[in-house]
């Protein structure tokens, strides 16, 4: 068993490590080095579970555990600032393509997000969840997830238009 169970999870996270990355990324507020530590502790997580989840639905599982982590990591710390050896330059014009940049301003205005409407718009629209799918993985009621996923979504509309100047 434990050879089996040690290939085929393997497997799985060898497959699937970047699409649960980027939706680690996208729920921790575009956080690379806290999106590392959670999509971690997710798997830790689905190792253990393996043997219920493995042949069933693990990511899933996997989505519905970084989902609660980023929530819990949210409330537990304030992550708003980080220090840095030096402040960047900003990219000259014409240095990134467009979706590159479009992609960068969505990330940014995602992170201004709470948790819970950053969760759920995330798995609405980029893991293209139905309502029903992200209330279960966010353990709560339908009309509360369906609430968090339209205010984020009106938030992310205002704060496209007023607060975040394109880049370039």
């Amino acid at each position: 068993m434990g050879s089996d169970r040690t290939d085929e999870f393997d497997e799985f996270v060898t497959a699937r490590w970047s699409a649960l990355f980027h939706l680690a990324r996208l729920l921790t507020g575009g956080d690379r080095h806290r999106a590392e530590d959670l999509l971690q502790e997710a798997l830790v997580k689905l190792w253990f579970a393996w043997p219920r989840v493995g042949s069933q639905a693990p990511e899933a599982y996997v989505r519905r555990v970084l989902a609660r982590a980023a929530a819990r990591s949210a409330r537990r710390r304030w992550w708003g600032e980080r220090p840095v050896g030096e402040v960047p330059e900003r990219a000259a014009a014409g240095d990134v393509s467009a979706a590159v940049a479009e992609r960068t301003r969505l990330e940014a205005a995602l992170a201004l997000l709470p948790s819970p409407q950053r969760a759920a718009v995330v798995l609405r629209y980029y893991q293209d969840l139905s309502e029903t799918q992200v209330a279960e993985v966010l353990g709560c009621p339908l009309g509360t997830a369906r609430s968090h996923a339209s205010r984020g979504v009106a938030r992310l509309r205002k704060i496209l238009a007023d607060v975040i100047e394109p880049v370039g």
